[in-house]
């Protein structure tokens, strides 16, 4: 198997002292938050290499989340679809549904040994917030979510399973009233506060540590994956999918397979309703180099820089930015960027359903609708292995009143 040398390796995988991938990253903050943000790092180095704290974290992964998530080969649409195999990491099969639990126990955990208090975080399809009130109900610290009114309206039953875990949700109702609003919101609360509270940012993205600190601990898909799929099968995949939003599941599973040459990557951005400003969320597609959050990125931006306003069907897709290492792994064209549309991802939610029993989040619906669209023009012996982040429990409601069913029925379902 073709390994990537080790200078490529260091310099995919890990930032520099300033929290930069190649040119992308950094920590652009406030006056009043650079000391706070350095005790994070500082806590964050410590800790993650503490014996205690990996006994407890691996033990929560365990026992709690249901870890190791399997690999599961989707026979009937593979078959279906034809051309190249299909296999599934099954993250939607985690407690809360989602590879978001993953990072949320992680953090919580941190902010507890740092002595803080509540976390605070933002979210959109409301799985972070699912999980990061599950974490903390766990670990007994208090819990703010912040979401956008729109995302309130299409993820009601998210939540309400953070209401019932004991958060407090916070309806946003400024500019687009999704993502992007909440994170802005979540963050100025945060800076009412940083001394008892922690931000337990929801993806790879932010000031640094977060980047880095949210990756490690959502790396752990990637290692098992790449072990399991070589005891499956004998090799690696020929290629792994994920959606990409802000960036977390799919950093996740690609930390596995970044130093397999042989192994292509693929992140699918949410193409929307199309490439006019507006009409998608696909960052690394149609944007440039910018900065939000904190943090330098490819961003969908105006002429004056600001944020443009963004769109997709997900709701944990919907963000103007982007994980840094994701940035860099384009520039470097370790990974390629591709879109899936809105129709792409709800054809495919109905195509795995209809054939594997498997209902996905709309988010990993683009994962799989990309999948669907090339798997046929691949050869039969060509492996695709998709991180199928979380399950579709939470969009059921909205696709179903919004998307019939019958309409895609009379086309036959399958992508062509």
């Amino acid at each position: 198997m073709a390994k990537i040398t080790d200078k490529q390796a260091l310099n995919t995988q890990q930032p520099d002292e300033k929290g930069f991938f190649g040119k992308y990253g950094g920590a652009y903050l406030p006056p009043n938050l650079v000391g706070v943000m350095q005790e994070i790092t500082e806590a964050y180095q410590k800790i993650k290499v503490d014996p205690t704290f990996i006994e407890e974290l691996t033990h929560l992964q365990q026992t709690y989340t249901g870890r190791p998530s399997p690999i599961y080969y989707a026979k009937r649409l593979s078959e279906a679809v034809g051309g190249a195999k299909i296999y599934l990491k099954r993250e939607d099969l985690n407690h809360t549904g989602a590879h978001k639990i993953n990072h949320c126990l992680g953090e919580v955990l941190l902010a507890k040994k740092m002595g803080k208090k509540k976390v605070i975080a933002e979210t959109g399809a409301g799985q972070h917030g699912v999980a990061l009130a599950t974490a903390a109900a766990l670990l007994g610290l208090e819990c703010d979510i912040y979401m956008g009114e729109i995302d309130v309206e299409k993820q009601n039953p998210n939540v309400r399973r953070m209401q019932v875990l004991g958060a407090t949700v916070v309806p946003v109702s400024r500019g687009t009233k999704t993502l992007k609003d909440a994170v802005d919101a979540a963050f100025e609360a945060y800076l009412a506060d940083p001394e008892t509270t922690m931000y337990a940012i929801g993806s790879v993205v932010g000031p640094h540590p977060f980047p880095m600190m949210v990756r490690d601990f959502q790396s752990v898909v990637g290692r098992e994956a790449r072990e399991q799929f070589i005891e499956m099968t004998g090799n690696l995949p020929n290629y792994v999918m994920a959606c990409v939003g802000g960036g977390s599941n799919a950093i996740g599973i690609f930390s596995g397979f970044l130093d397999d040459a042989e192994v292509k990557l693929y992140g699918v951005e949410p193409g929307g309703r199309g490439p006019a400003p507006g009409d998608n969320a696909a960052t690394m597609t149609y944007g440039k180099p910018g900065t939000i959050h904190g943090f330098s990125c490819y961003l969908l931006q105006d002429k004056e820089g600001e944020p443009l306003p963004v769109y997709s069907i997900a709701s944990g897709l919907d963000y103007p930015g982007v994980g840094p290492q994701h940035c860099h792994l384009k520039d470097i064209k370790r990974v390629e960027y591709v879109v899936a549309t809105d129709r792409d991802a709800l054809v495919a939610f109905y195509d795995l359903s209809r054939l594997e029993g498997i209902i996905p989040a709309l988010e990993s619906s683009h994962a799989l609708g990309y999948a669907l669209k090339v798997a046929g023009s691949m050869k039969s012996d060509e492996t695709i292995l998709i991180n199928l982040s979380g399950r579709g429990d939470k969009d059921m409601d909205y696709v179903m009143e919004h998307y019939p069913l019958e309409a895609y029925e009379e086309q036959k379902l399958l992508v062509k």
